[in-house]
Parts: C-alpha cells; sequence; structure tokens
C-alpha cells in the first residue's frame, strides 16, 4: 500500500493537532511542545492545506477544534503513541526487544516478579519493563505491549493466556474473633465488619453464596488495593476476603486466621492479554510462551 502524500502529515503538525484536542488551548500546546503559539498555529494550518479540510475555527487568538478535527485527534492520538513506544523499544534493546507490561500492584508483586529471574535466566535479550495498573486502561492511547488483567477475557482486539483462577477465604486476626459469639456458619459473618476490595464488588456475596448464603445485604468498608486491605484485617478492622496466595503466609505464621469455612473460587481469572496488532512481537512471543509454563493450566495458549 502506497497512499498519497497528503494522506500522510508530518509528525509536528499531528502532534499539534492532538495537544489541542488534550489541552485545550494553544498557549500550553507551545509550552508543552517548546514552541511559539504562531508556530503551532503554522504547523495547524498547514495541516489543513494538505488535507483540504477546516480543523480549527479561530477566535482572536484562540484556536478551537472542528467536531471533526477532535475526532481525527482522538483517532491519531494511538498511532502516535505506537511510534513513540516502537521507537523507544528499538533504542532501549535493538537486538533483543523489550516488553513493556501493565501490571496489577499485588498479583504482579507476589506471583508475577518472584518467577521474573527465571525469565531473565533464559532470555538476558529481552528488556521487562513493569507498570502498575488498577484501573482499566486502553492498549490504543497507553504505552503497554500487554497486561496482566484480572476478570473475563473479552477485550476487543486481543488475544488473551489465562493465568491463575483466584480462590478466596475470610481472614482476620486471632484477636478480632477472641471474646465474640461463636460463628457456627457462614451467615454469622454477615453479623462482623466485612472488608471489600474495590476491584471485587461481588467477591463476599459469591463466597456466601458458595457457602449456601444468598439474598442477603453486604455492608462494610471498601478498600482499594489488596495491600491495604491486608493491612486493615491484620489491625483487627474485620474480616477480609483474600486470594489464598496473599493469606497463606499469614496464615502460616498465625498473624490471621480462617474466620469460617474455607476457599471458594471467584468469577474471573488473571490473564495475560495482548492487543492482536503485537501478536507477532518476538519478545512478547517469547515472554507469553515463557509464562504459559508458570500458568495453572496445562495447555493454555490461545488458539
Amino acid at each position: 500500500m502506497n497512499p498519497p502524500r497528503r494522506f500522510l502529515p508530518s509528525i509536528a503538525s499531528l502532534r499539534a493537532l492532538e495537544a489541542l484536542d488534550r489541552l485545550g488551548s494553544a498557549t500550553a500546546v507551545a509550552q508543552e511542545l517548546a514552541q511559539t503559539q504562531s508556530a503551532v498555529s503554522r504547523q495547524l494550518k498547514t495541516l489543513e492545506e494538505q488535507l483540504g479540510v477546516t480543523l480549527v475555527i479561530r477566535e482572536g487568538r484562540s484556536l478551537i477544534l472542528t467536531p471533526e478535527a477532535a475526532d481525527y485527534a482522538d483517532k491519531i492520538r494511538g498511532a502516535l503513541q505506537q511510534i513513540t513506544q516502537a521507537s523507544l523499544k528499538l533504542t532501549v534493546n535493538p537486538v533483543g526487544g523489550s516488553l513493556t507490561l501493565a501490571i496489577l500492584p499485588t498479583f504482579g508483586m507476589r506471583w508475577l516478579v518472584p518467577r521474573l529471574a527465571d525469565f531473565a535466566r533464559l532470555h538476558p535479550e529481552v528488556t521487562i519493563n513493569l507498570s502498575t495498573r488498577l484501573k482499566p486502561f486502553n492498549f490504543a492511547s497507553e504505552p503497554f505491549d500487554a497486561a496482566i488483567h484480572f476478570g473475563e477475557p473479552d477485550w476487543s482486539d486481543t488475544q488473551a493466556l489465562r493465568l491463575k483462577t483466584e480462590a478466596v477465604l475470610p481472614v482476620c486476626t486471632p484477636e478480632f474473633l477472641a471474646g465474640r459469639a461463636p460463628i457456627t456458619g457462614a451467615a454469622d459473618l454477615l453479623n462482623l465488619p466485612l472488608l471489600h476490595i474495590e476491584t471485587r464488588p461481588q467477591a463476599w456475596a459469591a463466597w456466601l453464596a458458595a457457602h449456601g448464603v444468598t439474598n442477603q445485604q453486604v455492608t462494610g468498608t471498601i478498600y482499594d488495593q489488596f495491600a491495604t486491605i491486608t493491612q486493615a484485617a491484620l489491625h483487627g478492622l474485620g474480616v477480609a476476603l483474600l486470594p489464598d496466595y496473599l493469606a497463606e503466609q499469614d496464615l502460616a505464621t498465625g498473624r490471621l486466621v480462617c474466620a469460617w469455612g474455607g476457599a471458594a473460587q471467584t468469577p474471573g481469572a488473571y490473564y495475560l492479554v495482548w492487543p492482536l496488532r503485537n501478536a507477532r512481537d518476538p519478545a512478547l512471543l517469547k515472554f507469553r510462551d515463557w509464562l504459559a509454563g508458570q500458568a495453572e493450566d496445562e495447555d493454555p495458549l490461545p488458539r
């Protein structure tokens, strides 16, 4: 494919358009790009002339994008990010390649990172860059080659490798239970302060249902990370539902005990997810194939 030159504008003009859409003023664009406002205006004018479309409404010294230009800016933002990412990967590790991976903080630190020494031993030529994320993100607008995600493999235009399901159990300190009425069933936990994790809003309801308790209102306090909710449980603030891999050390030392019952599997699983456009990336393929050997499934590779 050899598109006409007019449909391949300069990077400088596209950066100016994208920045104006994101920042909203020519002054802010000029500051970010280390240019004068007149230079920014000229780049946008050049882009309009090249495309043959009005992109900017000029009101005095203000520059306002048309709705069509704002939509165009949103689309090219991802392309600019991909160019930046590809250039960075090439310059950082031109031989073996690199992989920028978004990870969930607790799972990444407790499950993935301890295993990475083995990958580094097998593939010293590949550089792995890690960045923690709690909220959903967009491969088109953020500089990630892949991500570790909890939930379902339902992202569009991606492939996924299932790594691990999650079983949770209710834990608290022995001191928290001391002096309280004995817990004889799962329903008794509803009388205690329950600690919830923000990313698993239905976790308590699912655990209770697995133990025969349904249609009950579940209240309590909400925490945004497992690290925080674990500390809350350790300081006697209530009963927390923790993944077994996260609670096992504190259970072994007696700092935490199971409040009642046992583990129950939560809906969803941990997945390595990557956009289809990266499916042939050599560094990603090495990491994916290695990670498949660490996963709980015997043959989890995508087909």
